[in-house]
């Protein structure tokens, strides 16, 4: 008679207990102490709750995904300052001030640009330290949906 995996062998990422494939129903129920329908109840649950992970993780990858024409068009921008720089010719932008609200501006020539991080905090990089400023945000903004998944998954 094969027997279902362990318990101790299902592994845990980020809090998410991992869903155990049970190859025999009968030791599973008899290893586990549920009869039937509290079988299908806990294994409703579960999957439940991965549906939720599910749903925040979706809705995550859009959020971030909705954020990647602004991340192009900043990226557009310093190449074009990067580009223009030295050579005397004037930059003329466009940009929202608020939603649906337009300005125009004339960039002089620069040596820096100002990153918006968040919480009222305003940074000044060189052009070239823009990149290295973009990848620790990454990892800041990694760390804090790591640590929202792992609180949700303990609630």
């Amino acid at each position: 008679m094969a027997s279902s995996s362990s318990e101790s062998a299902v592994s845990e990422r980020r809090g998410i207990p991992g869903a155990q494939f049970v190859e025999d129903v009968q030791t599973y129920l008899t290893q586990s102490g549920l009869d039937v329908g509290s079988a299908l109840a806990f294994l409703q649950e579960r999957l439940q709750q991965y549906k939720v992970v599910e749903m925040k993780l979706l809705a995550q990858q859009r959020d971030l995904q909705a954020k990647i024409p602004d991340i192009e068009k900043c990226l557009d921008v310093v190449a074009t300052l990067k580009a223009k720089k030295g050579t005397g010719e004037e930059l003329i932008a466009d940009f929202e001030v608020s939603e649906g609200i337009y300005s125009r501006a004339r960039i002089e020539e620069t040596n820096s640009v100002c990153l918006w991080l968040g919480a009222n905090v305003m940074l000044e990089y060189s052009l070239e330290e823009v990149t290295i400023a973009r990848v620790y945000n990454w990892d800041v903004h990694q760390r804090r949906v790591q640590q929202a998944v792992a609180t949700t998954a303990q609630d």
